[in-house]
């Protein structure tokens, strides 16, 4: 076997990725009960749909918990999704363990007329400048932000240029072929 070929990962086997689902959903289950709305599997990461009143709440524990332990942070993102009625945007929330190497998702979906969840600042420093982000882009207020400003568009912008809520191209537009786009 030639040695510049790629082996797959054998860390993300399915029963390894079962293991650790069943491991967090069972404790988080057993500590917020009825305000874990899923647990499932995406793309060989654990995912955990939660009430945004307790996210914040979750990771404390995730992070807190000795027998799980993520305490840094990989990244956090929002993202709109127009059509689901009062839970338009959701917030992600990628959370490793460095020892295990073990990572899961935690997802809370808000309604986009009350886009507002706790800072997850008081549990990682890196949180400040990924929610101003996400402030920026989607409108997600974070309560509790030492500094919530914009930090990539100029302040003067009143919408937030990731929602998807203006078309993506004039639909006047004469010159060009949609069926060359699979549209």
């Amino acid at each position: 076997m030639h040695a510049n070929i790629v082996q797959p990962d054998k860390k993300y086997n399915s029963a390894a990725v079962q293991e650790l689902k069943s491991l967090v959903e069972d404790k988080l289950r057993s500590r917020f009960s009825e305000s874990i709305l899923s647990a499932s599997i995406d793309y060989d990461f654990p995912v955990f749909t939660v009430k945004r009143e307790i996210v914040i709440d979750v990771l404390d524990f995730l992070y807190h918990e000795t027998a799980l332990e993520f305490q840094f942070l990989t990244t956090m993102c929002a993202s709109h999704f127009p059509d689901n009625k009062d839970a338009e945007l959701v917030m992600m929330y990628q959370l490793h363990n460095l020892v295990s190497n073990k990572r899961i998702r935690i997802k809370a979906f808000l309604p986009i007329s009350d886009p507002h969840v706790r800072t997850a600042t008081t549990l990682f420093a890196s949180a400040n400048w990924q929610e101003r982000q996400e402030y920026d882009f989607y409108g997600v207020i974070f309560d509790g932000h030492p500094n919530l400003k914009r930090i990539l568009n100029m302040d003067e912008m009143n919408y937030h240029p990731l929602r998807k809520e203006f078309p993506l191209e004039d639909a006047r537009r004469e010159d060009k072929d949609n069926t060359m786009f699979g549209r």
